[in-house]
């Protein structure tokens, strides 16, 4: 259990560390036109800014003492991190492909994990200057006009003085608004959407990139997520909680089991996520 100075400084460092690598990515998003694009040995797309904005977060966490399992670190091995109690989880620009196609729609994640559960997380847009956070067990907030910054050191003061809880609306939206993967839809998606379509026939459909979906789901700007590609546990853990915090559920499809963290192998389940107003 986390003492209450302690809690207060870990959440300053991740809310900060956020920031910073926002600041870093919008920095060489501003140049996108002038960069190159590599690929993992998933095939998966690396760019200037996932390296910059991981040194980034690296550096900024580095002094909590706390190991970091990060997408831009993912060779760890099973052994060395297996029984890891405490640990940072880390996306460092998820949703690269949209920042490659300059949509605006990426954020940084990161997640602070007690024995393989995310107990508090941040997930930052960085072109809308909108952060998320969580707390397990105290709530889910939104705070706007957060801008980048390469020297950010809000306190945990001037952190919360301003923050929005989260849901901020309580009811389904009318249609209800359904999210999918901007880049990753697959025919098992528009089953999912379809079987939704069938209780609510004038749904809306609605195309997004990144962990911002579940920061959309969390606000109750959208009801319903469904997600049938792969994705890392990364990828999920930040938005995960936050929508967790503010009422709604993320469940592994079709077994409807929660998600489980720091496996041998990182990658995720199918899943879909609703917002609290729908599982109502």
């Amino acid at each position: 259990m986390l003492t209450n100075e302690v809690r207060e400084y870990l959440l300053a460092e991740v809310f900060n560390a956020a920031v910073k690598a926002g600041a870093a990515i919008m920095e060489i998003y501003a140049r996108r036109d002038e960069y190159g694009v590599s690929y993992k040995s998933d095939h998966t797309p690396i760019t200037e800014a996932d390296c910059a904005a991981h040194k980034v977060i690296r550096e900024s966490l580095g002094p909590t003492r706390i190991p970091i399992l990060s997408e831009e670190g993912r060779e760890m091995g099973y052994e060395e991190r297996r029984n890891w109690e405490m640990f940072w989880l880390v996306d460092p620009l998820d949703g690269t492909l949209e920042f490659i196609k300059g949509n605006n729609e990426f954020t940084v994640n990161i997640a602070l994990m007690e024995n393989n559960r995310a107990i508090a997380s941040v997930v930052y847009v960085p072109y809308f200057e909108k952060i998320y956070l969580a707390e397990r067990g105290r709530g889910a907030w939104v705070k706007r006009g957060v801008k980048p910054s390469l020297s950010s050191a809000m306190s945990f003061e001037q952190i919360e003085s301003d923050m929005q809880p989260l849901p901020l609306v309580g009811e389904s939206n009318r249609p209800l608004r359904v999210a999918v993967s901007r880049s990753h839809q697959t025919p098992e998606t528009a089953c999912h959407v379809e079987a939704m379509r069938a209780i609510h026939p004038d749904l809306e459909l609605i195309e997004q990139g990144s962990s911002y979906k579940f920061c959309l789901l969390a606000e109750g700007s959208v009801d319903y997520y469904p997600r049938t590609t792969h994705t890392y546990e990364w990828d999920t853990a930040a938005g995960e909680l936050i929508l967790h915090e503010a009422g709604g559920r993320t469940c592994s499809l079709p077994e409807g089991e929660e998600l489980k963290y720091n496996k041998e192998n990182l990658q995720n389940p199918w899943f879909e996520c609703r917002t609290k107003a729908l599982e109502n």
